[in-house]
């Protein structure tokens, strides 16, 4: 992937290094899932994390992604107590790559939501090590990147990236892209306000119809991943040889199916909350090859 000669994106937070900013430690704060944030990385956890304010916390590109805060407008402890950072595009590798990625992105939607009369609002990233706060709550390395809605950033322990690589055998600076972009993809969920919508929803069902509601989630913002990567190609030729296929690998790895027969020898899908191995690859094809927001409607027909 071509990404060193682009600019980078100022709506970085650099918490690296630093402590957690817990306060009273890291086992005083509610962990993600309990509180809501959407992540890629929440997949190495599925089944370990708890069903609650009717998100399944393993929604994630790979991971466990969006849980809705509360609209009321007021702040939470972990807003509070959320430690603050370095801003602006960090000057390391990896943090340059992120960065990079992040400014893409918005250079993508801005003009895709202009086309449709809206105006897109460009999301927060946090880049950390080890556990930081989020307003969704305590966010930690075994968790992965994920979305936070309620102050809308995405969640970054950068050594996910090598994760990826060793444990899922999928490696390639475009496969992180793509977890990047996935986890931007809730962002334009939540944009369109689709996310509150299906918390609500999922309050009202059994577990197993908002586990599917969490799969049409989390296909979709593959279908979106795949979105940006057909326009960002478009405009800046960004894709070498070898990147399409980086990407189908990271997504075929994370799928449910793949992962449940690897930890438990057998698949449960009325659990699944992120889609198959298949459906996930189909549907950021269908937005890479595409380039069409209309095109990754998954809650409409069948996936």
């Amino acid at each position: 992937m071509r990404w060193e000669d682009f600019r980078r994106s100022d709506n970085v937070e650099d918490r690296r290094g630093q402590s957690g900013g817990f306060g009273g430690g890291i086992g005083g704060g509610p962990r993600i899932g309990r509180r809501g944030g959407l992540g890629i990385g929440g997949l190495i956890v599925v089944g370990l994390i708890a069903w609650a304010t009717g998100i399944n916390p393993a929604l994630l590109i790979g991971g466990a992604e969006i849980l809705m805060g509360d609209k009321s407008g007021s702040s939470t402890q972990s807003e509070q107590a959320a430690p603050s950072g370095k801003t602006g595009a960090p000057q390391d590798e990896l943090g340059k790559f992120a960065a990079v990625v992040l400014a893409q992105t918005e250079d993508v939607w801005k003009p895709l939501f202009q086309a449709q009369g809206a105006t897109y609002k460009e999301p927060g990233m946090v880049l950390f090590s080890g556990a930081t706060r989020s307003a969704c709550g305590m966010a930690d390395s075994a968790v992965g990147p994920f979305y936070c809605p309620r102050d809308q950033k995405v969640y970054l322990d950068l050594s996910f990236f090598d994760e990826l690589k060793r444990r899922f055998r999928a490696p390639g600076d475009f496969a992180a892209a793509y977890v990047i972009a996935h986890e931007v993809g809730h962002h334009v969920e939540n944009q369109i306000g689709l996310l509150p919508k299906v918390q609500e929803r999922q309050r009202q069902v059994s577990q197993a119809e908002a586990n599917a509601l969490s799969v049409r989630v989390e296909l979709m913002a593959d279908c979106l991943a795949g979105v940006w990567a057909h326009h960002a190609n478009a405009q800046w030729r960004i894709l070498e040889d070898g990147d399409i296929e980086e990407a189908m690998n990271a997504a075929t790895a994370i799928g449910d199916d793949r992962l449940q027969k690897q930890s438990q020898g057998y698949v449960v899908p009325d659990s699944f909350t992120h889609g198959t191995s298949a459906q996930r690859v189909k549907w950021f094809r269908e937005g890479l090859d595409n380039g069409s927001m209309q095109r990754c409607n998954t809650f409409q027909g069948s996936i």
